[in-house]
């Protein structure tokens, strides 16, 4: 049995360093129904304005936060 790490994962499966974290169910549609769809792309809201989408909550704006960090961006105005 071969182990791999979470970067020869993404590497097999084609999943790309600004690719947005996995969080609910429902954040993921909203934010798909506004066409974001990687974090360059959700770096141009604000927390606010995510939070007021139906199905985005705190939880989801944290992971999200933290993707951001990791990736070098930021939310809007931050």
């Amino acid at each position: 049995m071969v182990r791999c790490g979470e970067a020869a994962v993404r590497i097999l499966v084609g999943m790309g360093e600004k690719e947005l974290p996995r969080t609910s169910r429902p954040a993921e549609s909203a934010l798909r129904a506004v066409g974001v769809t990687d974090l360059v792309e959700l770096a141009k809201w604000t927390r606010a304005d995510l939070a007021a989408l139906h199905g985005v909550g705190p939880k989801a704006i944290r992971i999200l936060g933290e993707a951001l960090s990791a990736a070098g961006l930021a939310f809007s105005g931050e």
